[in-house]
């Protein structure tokens, strides 16, 4: 009963206790993760450019796009009121959490606009004919050169 009790101070087993639906007011970390009401959120689904990351523009010069795609899901998502379904925990232990603001997805709207591209698993997989889309319409990332972002962070050694 004991180690049971101990298991439930960890993030995991304080899944177990948590409401599955949560709301809060958003502040961006990155282009994939948010802070709501305290809680470390990573946004299911999509892999955005790490903020130390650079890519190439269309003429060939470099930019910040890490830096690039942590502005764009401020201008959908920072301070606002998020609507947010827990999904899980990733391996740093942020909650993984499908959020709306309003009535758009942002998982959908970050690959929509080409500065995120669809993870590995089922929440990537509903993203990848919205990552077409951008890449086919060279939006965000995809109008220049740019390295994965998981090629990238293990490269880095992130």
């Amino acid at each position: 009963m004991a180690l049971a009790l101990l298991g439930l101070r960890t993030p995991w087993g304080q899944d177990l206790l948590a409401p599955v639906a949560f709301k809060g007011h958003a502040r961006v970390i990155d282009g994939d993760s948010l802070e709501i009401e305290g809680l470390r959120v990573r946004i299911s689904g999509i892999d955005a450019p790490e903020m130390a990351q650079t890519c190439t523009a269309a003429d060939g010069t470099p930019f910040a796009c890490g830096r690039r795609a942590r502005a764009e899901l401020e201008r959908l998502a920072g301070g606002r009121d998020l609507d947010c379904r827990r999904e899980g925990r990733d391996r740093y232990e942020r909650v993984l959490a499908s959020c709306r603001a309003g009535d758009a997805d942002i998982a959908m709207a970050m690959v929509a606009t080409g500065w995120a591209l669809a993870y590995a698993g089922p929440a990537g997989d509903r993203l990848r004919g919205t990552e077409r889309r951008a890449r086919d319409a060279r939006s965000g990332l995809w109008e220049g050169g740019f390295e994965r972002p998981e090629d990238w962070r293990r490269r880095a050694g992130r």
